[in-house]
């Protein structure tokens, strides 16, 4: 039995810091998974910047609720769960990803949470495990799940690795060029494709 592991941002979703990035002005928050591996060292990063600009979570969550999901995610998403159960499992919290999912007709997600004070100021955050996306990947397969595995940052490249099949899609240049053992798609039509062949 399949599990189709996916990446949120930047697959089915744009990129959620830099659409804050952007309607904030602040351009220095656009640095994502994308442009730093590690995970601790990006999220300080962007938790000092809120608190500079004193900025906190109802400020975000105003910007995700005008973000859609990408062209074509909702149909591929859809036509996808009609093959395979599907899990997305991001780095995201669950107090951003709530209003996405709504949009993408309440797929199943595993990811963080962020802590917050009473003002609504971002303080800190709780990941669900280390390494959530290898090690939720390695937890399916531990219970008799072949697993296929998408996404497009550093981050997601533990889980692509340790999958039956795992796949690139709209990744970076850099990372397309230092993985090139791992294909690389750009349209969800290739990525249907690649996905059903690998669970025939």
């Amino acid at each position: 039995m399949y599990i189709t592991c996916l990446d949120l941002e930047g697959v089915l979703v744009p990129e959620i810091w830099i659409a804050f990035a952007e309607a904030s002005g602040i351009p220095e928050l656009k640095k994502t998974t994308r442009d730093e591996p590690d995970y601790d060292k990006l999220m300080r990063y962007r938790l000092a910047i809120l608190k500079e600009h004193g900025l906190g979570l109802k400020e975000i969550q105003a910007t995700i609720e005008t973000i859609e999901p990408m062209e074509g995610a909702k149909a591929f998403l859809d036509e996808l769960r009609s093959l395979c159960q599907v899990i997305i499992i991001s780095d995201t919290f669950s107090q951003f990803a709530t209003p996405l999912m709504k949009k993408l007709g309440w797929p199943t997600i595993f990811c963080n949470s962020l802590e917050v004070a009473p003002d609504g100021e971002i303080t800190g955050y709780k990941m669900r495990c280390e390494k959530s996306k290898l090690t939720t990947v390695k937890a399916l397969q531990s219970i008799g799940f072949e697993t296929i595995a998408s996404g497009d940052s550093f981050n997601d490249l533990g889980m692509i690795g340790a999958s039956k099949a795992g796949f690139l899609f709209r990744s970076t240049e850099q990372i397309k060029k230092d993985y090139p053992q791992y294909p690389a798609f750009e349209t969800y039509d290739e990525l249907l494709s690649a996905i059903k062949a690998a669970i025939v």
